[in-house]
């Protein structure tokens, strides 16, 4: 084994990576969130504040004044209304009363009978009783009529009073809007003044270090910041704006990954290459072009990449190794060893014979773009 190859350990351990990477993202999601609360905490513009600057105060009192008003006297039109209704249960009781008396009176008429003193006194008093109730009962209406009648007035002016004071509490809403709006700013531009900086100390590391043992690190904290900024983004800016932020941000992506993936067809890395020609040695393909290593018992065939295992070779005495070169790129497939003279493949770092190592740049053969 070379001394640039890195075990992978086994598939738990990548999953234990994998994982662990996952609940690191989440961690730091958390943490990053606990900052951006406090910083939602800060105190914004205060609505009564703005109002008192663009309202008259003595509309304010004015209006507070007939509230009360019209409150004292609701509540006394509904005692004067209890009243009144008692009075009135009362007066129908009366009536009961004096219409029993006189229908026997008419009857004791009829039969030639005389009330006495005592049956006379009770029916005046009843009949007085019954026409005092119903004094007071109609005393009691117009107190109620009139304060009826103050009532509207009263809520005629403090409608008066209330479009005066939405004429002035208009452009107060609107300073209002205006300062929520430039503190809902403050508070974006102070959680991204905290996001962007880590934002690119994480992604500048993740550059640095992606071949590091560490970087599942570098990737949960970029992941996690990176989310928290278009959460940020997306919550404090207009939809507007954040179609444009979050279309031009993909664009930039994509651009990237597109020209990484361009410069690593145009120029691929040793590790890269070098697992593309010992794959393409497995199908017995030709590791640049692709062209079918035609040699001992596979001399006559013809597969492709996807056909490789369908195709039966044919058993038989083999032909002995020799150098082999692609007919259709040129490219040196097979060589002579120059340790221990035995065919080796030629793209790739080790002899199968003697373990002889070639050199990165021996064994690379630059690809070019189809």
């Amino acid at each position: 084994m070379g001394d640039t190859e890195r075990s992978k350990g086994t598939w738990i351990h990548r999953f234990a990576i994998r994982g662990f990477t996952v609940a690191l993202a989440v961690l730091f999601y958390w943490l990053i969130g606990f900052f951006l609360q406090d910083i939602r905490t800060i105190e914004g513009p205060a609505y009564e504040k703005v109002e008192s600057s663009y309202i008259d105060g003595t509309l304010l009192e004015k209006k507070k004044l007939l509230d009360r008003q019209i409150a004292e006297i609701s509540r006394e039109s509904e005692n004067l209304a209890e009243r009144q209704r008692i009075l009135g249960d009362s007066a129908r009781s009366l009536q009961q009363t004096l219409n029993q008396i006189l229908e026997l009176q008419k009857q004791g008429l009829q039969k030639n009978a005389v009330f006495n003193e005592k049956q006379q006194a009770a029916f005046s008093e009843s009949l007085n009783l019954f026409l005092e109730n119903q004094r007071q009962y109609q005393a009691l209406s117009r107190s109620i009529s009139e304060l009826t009648a103050r009532k509207q007035q009263l809520e005629a002016e403090r409608e008066t009073t209330s479009l005066e004071i939405e004429k002035q509490r208009k452009p107060a809403r609107e300073e209002f809007e205006k300062l929520v709006k430039r503190h809902r700013y403050r508070l974006a531009l102070i959680q991204l003044m905290v996001l962007l900086p880590i934002l690119l100390a994480a992604a500048w590391l993740i550059a640095r270090k992606k071949g590091s043992l560490y970087a599942p690190i570098l990737l949960a904290l970029g992941a996690a910041v990176l989310t928290r900024t278009a959460f940020v983004i997306h919550e404090y800016f207009p939809s507007r704006v954040f179609r444009y932020i979050l279309t031009l941000a993909l664009i930039a992506a994509v651009t990237k990954l597109l020209v990484h993936f361009i410069r690593i067809v145009a120029f691929p890395p040793h590790p890269l290459l070098e697992r593309q020609y010992r794959e393409a040695y497995e199908r017995f393909l030709c590791p640049v072009c692709e062209y079918p290593i035609r040699i001992g018992p596979r001399r006559f065939l013809f597969w492709t990449r996807r056909t490789v295992n369908r195709i039966i070779v044919p058993s038989g005495q083999c032909d002995p190794e020799e150098p082999y070169t692609c007919p259709s790129c040129g490219s040196r497939i097979f060589e002579k060893c120059p340790v221990c003279g035995q065919i080796r493949h030629s793209l790739l770092p080790y002899c199968t014979h003697c373990g002889d190592r070639k050199e990165a740049n021996q064994s690379r053969n630059t690809l070019l773009p189809s």
